[in-house]
């Protein structure tokens, strides 16, 4: 959706086009509803979102008012350029096609040129698939796809409501949980990452949560030489994930 300067993309905005979106079964990473909105246009609204799995973000109406000028009569929705998968199909259609899975977890990593980046990186490193929380991640836009170079359109991407629950599914699929972290003495070059693999990166503020991290077989990090203490999110990835494309053409 083009519109004013500043106003976002894949973004539709009153009671009934929300409505319309959700009986059409569009792909929508979230929706913004007003706080204290009319009774009746809100009664509409959640009769049509009753037992739909969308992510309901209540704020105040000022937030929605930056988002457009229009008359959006307290609800927004954006709406996301590609389709969720569910893990569990892709992971099925990875072992029936006698590939071994690699699986990316992203855990709460917000910003939109990271994702894409990470997305371009696993593409081409031969990931099955990418896992994201539906809360706190960054949304999949038209930014997101232009800073993956398209990767994003030919990856699946998997909304999960519970990361933790995701992860030990992964687990108990037979594939080695990774995780990149400083808080190892482990390098990456010295971790096993050739077999089936789920390999988790943490967000740019706080790493990975101590949740997912207890739930790793083992924990890999990347040298430094410097002082600042970490690297990029996006550089982390691509270190990581040629680390694993070595060992797989090593052995």
């Amino acid at each position: 959706m083009a519109g004013r300067k500043g106003e976002i993309e894949d973004l539709i905005f009153g009671v009934r086009a929300v409505i319309e979106a959700v009986e059409a079964r569009k792909e929508i990473n979230k929706i913004m509803i007003q706080r204290g909105m009319d009774k009746a246009l809100f009664k509409e609204l959640k009769e049509a979102l009753a037992n739909k799995k969308y992510t309901l973000q209540f704020v105040p109406v000022e937030k929605i008012n930056r988002l457009t000028t229009k008359n959006h009569q307290g609800v927004v929705a954006f709406i996301s350029p590609v389709v969720y998968h569910e893990i569990e199909n892709v992971l099925n259609d990875v072992f029936e096609a006698g590939d071994i899975p690699s699986v990316l977890v992203l855990d709460r990593i917000t910003d939109v040129r990271n994702f894409g980046a990470i997305a371009r990186t696993a593409e081409c490193a031969g990931v099955h698939a990418i896992v994201i929380p539906d809360r706190n991640s960054a949304l999949i836009t038209s930014d997101s796809i232009k800073t993956s170079s398209g990767a994003l359109h030919k990856i699946p991407v998997c909304k999960t409501r519970d990361l933790v629950e995701t992860v030990e599914y992964l687990k108990n699929a037979g594939l080695r949980v990774v995780a990149c972290t400083e808080k190892t003495n482990d390098f990456v070059f010295d971790v096993t990452l050739s077999g089936p693999t789920t390999i988790i990166l943490g967000s740019e503020e706080d790493g990975i949560s101590q949740e997912l991290l207890s739930l790793a077989h083992q924990r890999a990090k990347i040298p430094l030489l410097g002082t600042i203490g970490s690297y990029n999110v996006g550089v982390s990835a691509g270190v990581i994930l040629y680390e694993k494309m070595r060992q797989m053409i090593l052995e």
